[in-house]
Formats: C-alpha cells, structure tokens, sequence
C-alpha cells in the first residue's frame, strides 16, 4: 500500500468520525456500514469519487450546523 492510499484512507476515517461515526456516515453517504468500514480497513480502495461524496456531506453538515447554531443564536441572543 502506498502512503497517499494510507493517507486517503486515515483521511477518510477520519471524516467517517466527523460526520458522526460509522452509522451515521452510511446513512448521509447512501453507504452500508460494511462497506465504510471495508473502506477504512482497506479492504477496499478509498476512490475520488467516494472523498469527493465525503466532502459533499461534510458541507451539508456544516450548512445544518450553521442554521443551528444560528437558531440559538437568534434564540438567546449569543
């Protein structure tokens, strides 16, 4: 395995926990808990594609996170 794999794969794990561990992971990237965690072990090659869906998650997380934090805000005056 070469270092940018291993790199895209920690990287990869590393999102995984972000978005909120394994479960929740699947259920943003329409992907089988199997599959995420076949991808983190390296059993299966981490893809562009598959970061590039990661990275589209993330941005929808942030955007929730946002409005959120915006709604506490308008809320209590933070």
């Amino acid at each position: 395995m070469t270092a940018i794999m291993q790199d895209q794969r920690d990287h990869f794990a590393h999102c995984v926990q972000v978005l909120g561990g394994v479960t929740a992971a699947s259920r943003r990237l329409g992907i089988d808990e199997r599959a995420i965690r076949r991808f983190i072990n390296g059993e299966r090659p981490v893809s562009q594609s598959l970061l590039e869906d990661t990275a589209k998650a993330l941005r929808l997380l942030i955007a929730e996170a946002e409005a959120a934090e915006g709604h506490i805000a308008a809320t209590f005056g933070a």
